[in-house]
């Protein structure tokens, strides 16, 4: 309309970009990406889950506005690039379940740079950190083996403790919270537990902090991770979901179909990873 005076219609705008949307995830999907060769070089991941809100209308009835359902699902979200580098690469999914998402993440970790070795030698290794979900701890074994490690998010274990605080010290939550929190930055998470012992044994806020770490001992070496200058928090992640994922998808007012979603998604992945170029060099071949 600024250039040329031409009016486009909205319903056109749409219906153009759904087709090079589905057509980007079409064409992500059938891509091999080939990992890279193992080296000494330290990659940092992430994985989490935002939620979309999605509509569900009946495909035979004749108003597709009645009897139509809406909600929030969840689309997963992943990161990795190289210790120092600013530029991660992006992988994600609508459909599927863990697995999909262990498939993305490696996908990403490819992208990135970092390679795979048969024999799972330690050379080289990504540096996972997500919210103790035991999903992402199980997929970066999965997938990375010995050449991945997993970190829970320092900042969510931090939420347990401030609610057991409430009910280890009444009096002075805060004190008590202050000091717990520097222990595991030590490698002293043994210590919050001999504090949490006086007040577990029932369904409270301080029980459920002891469950927590003791369920994920294994992944709490924040001593080694500061020690080595990575980081012990999901911050990347979560804030990439806001950039990526939330800014086109959680439009106010904006409902979307799944497979819209999906193919949406795949859309932002691209022009996140760079790739916009790339599509429509392809586009272009197919017409010519």
């Amino acid at each position: 309309m600024e250039h040329y005076g031409i009016a486009m219609p909205a319903s056109t705008i749409r219906r153009i970009t759904e087709y090079h949307a589905h057509g980007i995830d079409a064409q992500d999907a059938a891509r091999e990406v080939v990992t890279g060769v193992p080296d000494n070089r330290t990659f940092i991941g992430g994985i989490d889950g935002s939620m979309v809100p999605v509509v569900n209308s009946p495909r035979d009835a004749q108003d597709r506005r009645k009897g139509k359902t809406v909600g929030w699902k969840e689309v997963r979200l992943c990161l990795v690039h190289p210790q120092g580098s600013a530029t991660p690469a992006f992988g994600g999914h609508f459909a599927g379940g863990v697995e999909e998402s262990g498939r993305q993440w490696a996908r990403s970790a490819a992208k990135a740079g970092f390679g795979t070795d048969s024999h799972l030698c330690p050379r080289g290794y990504l540096h996972a950190v997500g919210d103790g979900a035991p999903w992402i701890a199980a997929q970066v074994g999965a997938c990375f083996g010995a050449q991945g490690t997993f970190l829970v998010d320092f900042f969510h274990l931090c939420e347990y403790l401030g609610e057991a605080a409430k009910v280890c010290a009444a009096n002075d939550p805060q004190a008590w919270l202050e000091q717990q929190k520097d222990r595991p930055e030590a490698n002293r998470a043994d210590a919050v537990l001999v504090a949490l012992a006086p007040f577990v044994g029932t369904n409270d806020p301080a029980t459920a902090c002891d469950r927590y770490i003791r369920n994920r001992l294994s992944q709490l070496d924040y001593h080694g991770a500061i020690r080595r200058g990575l980081p012990i928090g999901s911050g990347e992640i979560e804030s990439a979901h806001r950039y990526v994922i939330q800014k086109r998808l959680k439009l106010s007012g904006a409902w979307w179909t799944a497979g819209n979603v999906e193919a949406m998604l795949a859309l932002r992945l691209n022009r996140a990873n760079r790739e916009w170029g790339g599509y429509w060099q392809s586009v272009d071949k197919q017409a010519a």
